[in-house]
């Protein structure tokens, strides 16, 4: 049965494959080598299957090239986009910023013409209750000399009749007449000085009721220089705000650490603790306090910022080619960035050098100690650019990227350690994106 089954199937490649031979000719002898038919079948199959091999390897190495390609393009546009939108932030935030200035002096200058005002409209209220007073005694020295006048009248008019009856015309009678005439002048001069003094005082009540209404307008203008404060603190403090808890960072404590190393006191932005009533602080200077303390605030994490890791550690193009977690069985605990050798390497944040050298697996390695128990890493360098102890701030170029220790490739692995503990390290430059 089988012989039969492989006579028909030689019978049938024989058909399509008959049998060949293939001479070798020397000078002194003629050889031949039989290609059977199933012979030539396997010399088929195997060239039918590395021209396959080769055409999907080819179209593999194609596609890499091509997804590739667009990846990094792709990788460009987000970087331009992301550094467009870093530059219209501190645009923006530098507007701000200067807005808050302004707007701040505009608030002083608010604050010290209100308490000149309120100054003036106390010593007018002043003024006008001295007038006042004034007029009551005036009025009942006033009352009391018009008494004296009739009651001399009186007696003159008896001293009169009586002369006349007599018919002598003595001493008594030229001095009532001088009596009278010294209080008629003294009358007078009352009444000129009574109807100055009610002048005065009309005078007074109407520069008082012009004092409060331009007081009512310089409180308008302060409310609503207060509201531009506001918004512009709320604008500029929550994203700040968000950012740091969104890395984890617990922002009360961090604060207080910061405001611990820069504890000075004095200059605009301290606390205003006047009062003009010689009382507790009124409702516009609580609420500038505030302002003031947002202020503060906002500066306090403006520092902050700069102590943190939010920056990102490559300025120019690159591709992200591993990120933090497992790979390949092991943890990855950084972030890999690939580029071309040579690129510049920046520092996330201020901080000082703790390692600047070689370190196994890690090849050339740069450790900088940040504020708040960060620690950053840049491993794989070309070449270091900083020694052990120096002070680098964000931004500093610190070294060259390379293909130093265990690596595949030009690239740079970077890491973020908290309390000795890695962490993702986009966790900082995803919470920094819309904010720097």
């Amino acid at each position: 049965m089988r012989t039969r089954l492989g006579q028909k199937i030689h019978l049938l490649m024989e058909k399509w494959l008959p049998e060949k031979r293939l001479f070798l000719r020397s000078d002194t002898e003629t050889r031949f080598i039989r290609l059977r038919p199933s012979t030539q079948l396997m010399a088929a199959v195997g060239a039918i299957a590395v021209v396959s091999w080769t055409i999907v390897a080819t179209a593999i190495l194609l596609m890499d090239s091509i997804g590739s390609g667009n990846f990094r393009e792709q990788a460009k546009r987000d970087q331009f986009i992301y550094e467009e939108r870093l530059n219209a932030l501190s645009l923006e935030r530098d507007v701000r910023a200067e807005e808050a200035l302004a707007a701040q002096e505009r608030f002083n200058t608010a604050l010290e013409q209100i308490s000149l005002m309120q100054s003036e409209l106390l010593t007018s209220e002043d003024r006008r209750r001295e007038l006042e007073t004034g007029i009551e005694v005036i009025q009942a020295t006033l009352r009391r000399t018009m008494k004296e006048r009739e009651d001399a009248k009186t007696e003159l008019a008896a001293l009169t009749a009586e002369d006349g009856e007599t018919g002598a015309s003595g001493p008594r009678t030229a001095e009532m007449e001088s009596t009278v005439e010294f209080l008629s002048t003294a009358l007078a001069t009352t009444s000129a000085e009574r109807d100055m003094i009610a002048a005065d005082a009309k005078f007074a009540i109407e520069h008082a009721e012009e004092m409060a209404l331009n007081i009512k307008l310089l409180e308008e203008r302060n409310d609503e220089i207060f509201r531009k404060l506001e918004d512009a603190m709320t604008i500029s403090v929550e994203p700040l705000d968000k950012m740091f808890r969104q890395a984890g960072l617990s922002t009360d404590s961090l604060l207080k650490k910061v405001r611990s190393g820069y504890s000075g006191q004095g200059g605009p932005l301290t606390p205003l603790s006047f009062s003009t009533k010689g009382g507790e602080p009124d409702a516009d200077t609580s609420r500038a306090n505030r302002i003031l303390g947002e202020l503060d605030r906002l500066n306090l994490y403006r520092i902050a910022a700069e102590k943190a890791p939010f920056d990102i550690p490559i300025k120019s193009a690159f591709r992200y080619t591993s990120g933090f977690g497992p790979r390949w069985g092991r943890m990855h605990y950084g972030t890999d960035f690939a580029g071309p050798h040579g690129t510049p390497i920046y520092s996330t944040a201020d901080g000082v050098v703790i390692h600047a050298g070689w370190s196994s697996g890690y090849g050339r390695l740069i450790k900088i100690q940040h504020e708040f128990g960060i620690e950053t890493r840049y491993a794989h360098l070309a070449k270091i650019r900083v020694k052990v102890g120096q002070r680098v701030s964000r931004g500093q170029r610190i070294g060259d990227m390379g293909n130093s220790g265990r690596s595949t490739g030009t690239h740079l692995h970077y890491e973020v350690r908290v309390g000795g503990k890695a962490v993702n390290p986009m966790i900082y430059i995803k919470a920094a994106k819309n904010v720097f």
